[in-house]
């Protein structure tokens, strides 16, 4: 597959990932999890990172989180320098400019839907109003249901919800229809469409799935670690227009 210059499209870079890899000591075995990756990210648009389980995905997902750092290389987001970050500088990073979702839902079982969504909102700079997040993924009649009254696509879209309260820069979404049922899959994947448009965020979905691809502007293939190349597409599939 040829390599697209990401430089092309004559944006300027909001990430910027150079020569990033990432290697993990097992004992006395070491495991290359990233190799010689170099990826531009721009404002607003929606990125898919396609491979098969194993491939990187989700560690390259953990290093743009700040969640982890690379062995090598360098990452750098806007002014930030996520390289060179301590703990608190990449903790900073996370709560002001993250958001995440991932495919189990980590909701807080205690908590209504509604103050699941508003925790963030206390540590977020310029957050989205709670409820009018759950507005946003079609759930505020549901907002004083526990998560055991909600099924499993409604919990994703509450985990939505929490994370795009705190109006992030990125958000990054680890196999977010792993553990759903086709049509909820897809409803979920048209509220990461919807928000991705109405925020300005840079979403980024990881998946081995290469139907979702179709929905986004640019796909990286990975594959043991690197990078294998880059679709750009000219225009997104909808959600609803995708099968698998």
């Amino acid at each position: 597959m040829e390599r697209i210059s990401d430089a092309a499209n004559g944006r300027e870079a909001l990430f910027r990932l150079r020569n990033v890899g990432k290697t993990y000591d097992m004992g006395e075995i070491q495991v290359r999890a990233l190799a010689g990756v170099d990826l531009d990210l721009y404002g607003g648009e929606f990125v898919v990172l396609l491979g098969a389980s194993g491939s990187g995905k989700s560690t390259l997902l953990n290093i743009l989180g700040g969640l982890d750092r690379p062995s090598i290389g360098t990452v750098v987001y806007r002014d930030h320098n996520l390289t060179d970050a301590d703990d608190a500088g990449l903790t900073r990073y996370r709560r002001e400019h993250v958001g995440f979702v991932f495919q189990f839902y980590n909701l807080i079982p205690s908590l209504t839907a509604l103050e699941n969504v508003a925790l963030v909102t206390e540590i977020a700079l310029q957050p989205v109003e709670p409820l009018r997040a759950l507005g946003m993924v079609g759930l505020a009649q549901r907002k004083d249901h526990f998560p055991a009254q909600l099924s499993g696509g409604e919990q994703q879209r509450v985990a939505i919800a929490r994370a795009v309260a705190k109006r992030p820069d990125i958000l990054l979404c680890d196999e977010p229809t792993g553990a759903l049922d086709y049509s909820t899959g897809k409803l979920v994947l048209d509220v990461l469409e919807q928000v991705n448009r109405e925020l300005g965020a840079i979403t980024v979905v990881i998946t081995h799935n290469a139907a979702i691809s179709a929905m986004a502007d640019r796909v990286v293939h990975i594959s043991s670690g690197a990078i294998l190349g880059i679709e750009r597409h000219v225009a997104r599939a909808r959600p609803s227009e995708l099968s698998w």
